[in-house]
């Protein structure tokens, strides 16, 4: 891998638009990225950050380079799309309807896209035809790998139609691992990564939550794309996140809903162990997609 560069990759970024799209761990990737990027932009006068319904677009402007997050945790269109207020947990998705979002990533220049955590809860809602519609049939699915096939075919069928091969370079990060589970690594029961301060060091280590049967439905659909001649570049970051169970930031984070006494009481019990501290494991993420920019662009 190539040492990442602030300066080289912005020059490669003129004029260009480079969008991230997806969950909260895609956001993580995004804040990583500008945080790498932004010392090698020093005046205030040179950046400028802006909310736009569900994106957050970061410009340097004397590179006239875009570094862009859309919030679309499912990719496809559900009742959990506001970037704000989307805590909602009887998730409906429109599994068959992506052009909403999808009409913002059109005039991009580098899509890295990332779903996979938003899948998994036991039942979801899947809904033909729209939102209030008297004729709309809905359809509860406990079948994830069912669900979350449909959702990525709907995904790669809209690539396939809209994306111009040979302007815009495709992106897939592979799934995020969480690490709640501390019987995974030897621990009690009960156990997370609250008060984790050394990774795993088991070689080969596979955590009990990394669903490798939907990593392989990524990469499946990922495939099926390059046979219809439409290149995505799957990242697999999965197994070398997996051993880093001291690398989340546990209860040393913002939480957008007031602790309960309880919670207070017990810090394990808040202990955020799906997203990740930075500096940390996602500026990984980006080295590793920095070096496929640098020699692809």
């Amino acid at each position: 891998m190539s040492r990442f560069n602030a300066t080289a990759l912005l020059e490669k970024l003129k004029g260009k638009k480079l969008v991230f799209v997806g969950d909260s761990l895609n956001r993580n990737q995004w804040t990583s990225m500008l945080c790498l990027i932004e010392s090698s932009i020093p005046l205030s006068s040179s950046k400028s950050k802006i909310w736009k319904d569900n994106s957050i677009i970061f410009t340097a402007t004397d590179y006239n380079a875009t570094i862009e997050f859309y919030w679309s945790p499912l990719l496809v269109e559900s009742n959990c799309d506001d970037i704000i207020n989307h805590r909602v947990r009887a998730r409906i998705i429109r599994v068959k309807s992506i052009e909403k979002h999808a009409s913002h990533w059109t005039d991009a220049d580098i899509l890295v896209f990332d779903s996979f955590v938003w899948w998994l809860e036991p039942k979801m809602t899947l809904l033909w035809g729209s939102f209030g519609s008297s004729d709309a049939i809905y359809k509860e699915v406990e079948m994830k790998l069912r669900r979350y096939e449909i959702a990525l075919n709907t995904w790669s069928d809209w690539l396939d139609i809209n994306i111009n091969r040979t302007r815009t370079k495709l992106f897939f990060m592979s799934l995020s691992p969480f690490h709640t589970l501390g019987e995974d690594w030897g621990m009690d029961t009960g156990q997370n990564c609250y008060n984790e301060t050394k990774p795993i060091l088991n070689e080969g280590y596979w955590g009990s939550a990394t669903d490798r049967e939907m990593m392989q439905i990524a990469e499946s659909t990922i495939h099926e794309l390059e046979t219809r001649g439409l290149k995505v570049e799957y990242l697999n970051i999965t197994q070398l996140s997996d051993y880093r169970k001291d690398a989340h930031p546990s209860i040393y984070r913002r939480f957008w809903v007031p602790l309960t006494k309880e919670q207070k009481g017990n810090p394990r019990s808040y202990s955020d162990c799906v997203h990740w501290c930075l500096p940390g494991v996602p500026d990984v993420w980006n080295i590793i997609l920095y070096t496929y920019i640098m020699h692809s662009l």
